[in-house]
């Protein structure tokens, strides 16, 4: 039966309080739980969803605790099958619900369902947050309820055999044929009435002993009784092979495009069934009297390992061994030059073909013509056209097996264009170094179409790199390094080859000089009003063009050494060689006495009359301890206590003072009293604790009535209970207390209020 809603209200907020949050300012989303359906009789809290077409309506309870924007959603969402929420699916979403904290969503099982670890969890939109996952559950959608049917695979008869005769030693595949994307669901397999799992719980299995096999969808340990799909029975059985082979072929390394007489099986009956297959795949279907297949050595795919599955009454089903057909005349052609060339007025190039079979002769075209006389692996090419090698073998079986290699474009250039790029990532005025480089060359054709060359022809030019139009000495390589401002300029390259001359893109280069620039502060604080610091370098400014920055935005100052009276970060720049050289950040704080801490912490320390108590302090560069009459009693980072009183730390940070004062008292020596009389006579009408449970802010003390109810949640009791209006039904009474710290519970125990 559920709880009511104080109950779980009740519930909800002490685990709200135990995590040490508050109504105000958290929100605690609880997981979801299967709920009762109103529109059912009786109390109907699911345990497995079994849903259907003709019933699929589910409830989950959810609870939670305020607050909640006004335009806020919750919505419900449904886990995979294994509990995994990465594609989530919505199941129902809500906008009425902000001021419910306890409200059950209505929803259907897609009809996709099917698994025993599903989860719920809730989110709500503003703010956004997610519950914590439900328990996992069992849920199906059934929407296939009708009796399976199965057959060994290849019978496509109308009324497939009930019993199968299968050979000893061999296998078959019983199938389900009946039920549409049959792969996607779960299958239970028996033999003999016992599980049978050996293959899986697929729409198929393989079988290789004898027995009574029967199949039925896999909708769970529960919902599998709300369906009816077992099965009719197949029987196995298993006879003596008749030793089905396929007769050996006259060859088995077929060259391509050959005529060979067909693959034949052993058992060539016309009245029985055979199957034909290829490296496992069917490649002729089951077909009565087809005990013979011919191969297509045009196709490319025919090579492989063929056998023959024999069916048929009065013998067992039986595979063959298989029979190994391999691609006779196999071999690669390579072409050993580059895709484009380029030849040059009264010039000529070397193209070059290879193989890896031998003996094989080579035959070389141009523009789809066979060169005469060009049959070596070699060609010395001197105009332009698009050339290729015809390699065919010249001996074994397969005389006609020919390739060709891939094709070279060669080409007559009218001219060259050069491309330089920097050679690797660059900015100006952020990179210290750099290195030019070469990265394209093309050759412009005379229709001005161009073709990269560079692999074929890098090597080949002579060139000249030039800096603002001048030559630079020595600089005569494909690339070109960069490391010094005095190198900054635009940068081109020349290059030479035969009569053509070309000149490359411009890529200017803007170098920082490689050095730092280094600020300080003389302090990193800012204690108050009048209170500066002293920025500066130890770059010398003089003669220099520079620039000091707070929070990013120019400063009106031009002097070497920065004094500043305002929190904030500061920064220094220099012009260097058109580039802003750029100093480190430095931060000035204003100062925060929070960095100053006390230990132990909290306005009020306490320790046993008579005893000692160790306060110390961090954070400072320097320590003085007072009593109340402001006599100084240490000078060090902790101070040892015998008495109470009023206590004073002065600490300094830099020229920046803190003041904290703190009161040490004596802990109570008496215990937490069990009996308080509530009559207003000014004794013992409140409970009153030991400060050493009242002065800690971290001890939560809290109280309960005799049905469990909190009736208070305080932290710092303030020994203030119970209140002069707290009205009590009986002459006697007895609560409960807890008094705890984040990490245990101190002491509990009972009251007893005499009225």
């Amino acid at each position: 039966m559920k709880l009511n809603f104080l109950n779980k209200l009740v519930l909800s907020i002490l685990s709200f309080f135990a995590l040490g949050m508050t109504m105000s300012t958290a929100q605690t989303l609880n997981k979801p739980t299967p709920a009762d359906n109103p529109n059912l009789s009786g109390n109907s809290v699911w345990t497995a969803a079994c849903g259907s077409e003709s019933f699929n309506e589910y409830f989950v309870n959810f609870t939670w605790l305020p607050t909640v924007a006004s335009d806020n959603e919750f919505i419900l969402e449904l886990s995979d099958a294994n509990g995994v929420f990465t594609n989530a699916t919505e199941l129902s979403r809500v906008s009425d619900k902000n001021t419910s904290f306890d409200f059950d969503f209505s929803f259907a099982l897609p009809e996709t369902t099917r698994g025993d670890a599903y989860r719920f969890r809730v989110r709500s939109t503003n703010p956004a947050k997610t519950s914590p996952v439900s328990d996992p559950f069992e849920m199906y959608y059934i929407d296939f309820n009708n009796t399976l049917k199965i057959r060994e695979v290849g019978d496509t008869a109308a009324t497939p055999a009930m019993k199968v005769e299968l050979c000893d030693g061999g296998a078959t595949t019983l199938e389900v044929y009946n039920v549409p994307n049959a792969e996607t669901y779960r299958y239970n397999w028996y033999r003999n009435t016992s599980p049978y799992t050996s293959s899986g719980y697929g729409p198929s299995i393989e079988v290789t002993e004898a027995g009574y096999y029967v199949v039925e969808l896999d909708y769970g340990s529960t919902c599998s009784g709300s369906s009816n799909t077992q099965s009719l029975s197949i029987e196995v059985v298993v006879g003596s092979s008749v030793g089905l082979n396929i007769n050996s072929p006259a060859k088995t390394a077929l060259c391509t495009g050959e005529v060979v007489a067909p693959l034949e099986a052993n058992m060539n009956y016309p009245e029985l069934y055979y199957t034909w297959y290829k490296d496992g795949n069917v490649i002729q279907p089951n077909t009565q009297g087809a005990f013979t297949y011919t191969l297509d050595t045009n196709d490319p795919q025919f090579p492989g390992e063929y056998t023959v599955k024999v069916q048929g009454n009065g013998i067992c089903t039986e595979t063959s061994e298989p029979v190994s057909i391999t691609q006779a005349g196999i071999f690669t052609v390579t072409r050993d030059n580059p895709a484009n060339m380029v030849v040059l007025p009264g010039g000529s190039i070397n193209l070059s073909a290879s193989s890896d079979a031998s003996p094989v002769t080579y035959q070389w075209y141009k523009d789809n013509v066979a060169l005469n006389g060009e049959t070596g692996s070699t060609l010395i090419a001197n105009s332009a056209g698009v050339y290729y090698a015809e390699v065919s073998l010249s001996g074994g079986s397969c005389t006609t097996a020919t390739k060709v290699t891939e094709t070279t474009n060669v080409v007559n250039p009218n001219a060259f264009e050069f491309i330089i790029d920097y050679a690797t990532e660059y900015t100006n005025c952020i990179n210290t170094s750099i290195a030019l480089e070469v990265t394209q060359i093309d050759a412009v054709l005379s229709d001005g179409s161009k073709m990269n060359v560079t692999m074929d022809l890098i090597s080949s030019f002579n060139y000249q790199w030039t800096k603002d139009g001048a030559n630079i000495g020595g600089a005569t390589s494909n690339t070109l390094s960069l490391t010094n401002t005095v190198e900054n300029g635009s940068y081109e390259i020349n290059a030479v080859l035969d009569s053509f001359n070309s000149v490359s893109n411009t890529l200017p280069v803007q170098l920082l000089t490689n050095e730092s620039l280094t600020i300080t502060s003389t302090a990193p604080f800012i204690c108050g009003s009048g209170d500066t610091a002293i920025i500066s370098t130890t770059t010398d400014l003089s003669g220099e063009s520079f620039q000091w920055f707070k929070d990013g935005i120019i400063l009106p100052t031009s002097t070497e050494e920065l004094i500043v009276s305002e929190a904030g970060t500061y920064r220094l720049t220099i012009a260097k060689n058109g580039c802003e050289l750029i100093s480190n950040q430095v931060v000035v704080a204003p100062f925060d006495d929070s960095l100053i801490t006390i230990n132990p912490s909290g306005n009020e320390i306490v320790f046993p009359e008579g005893g000692t108590k160790e306060v110390s302090a961090s954070g400072a560069d320097s320590y003085q301890w007072f009593n109340e009459n402001n006599v100084l009693l240490g000078e060090t980072n902790s101070i040892t206590l015998t008495t109470e009183g009023t206590y004073m730390l002065i600490a300094s940070v830099n020229d920046c003072k803190v003041s904290k004062t703190f009161v040490v008292s004596y802990q109570d020596i008496f215990n937490v009293p069990n009996v308080v009389t509530a009559n207003g006579d000014g004794y013992n009408d409140q409970w009153i604790l030991p400060n050493t449970y009242t002065k800690d802010p971290e001890i939560n003390v809290i109280i309960y009535n005799h049905k469990g109810e909190e009736v208070l949640n305080q932290f710092q009791y303030q020994n203030n209970w119970p209140e002069a209006s707290m009205k009590f039904p009986k002459q006697n009474m007895v609560f409960y207390y807890t008094i705890k710290n984040a990490k245990q519970v101190l002491k509990k125990g009972t009251i007893t209020v005499i009225r």
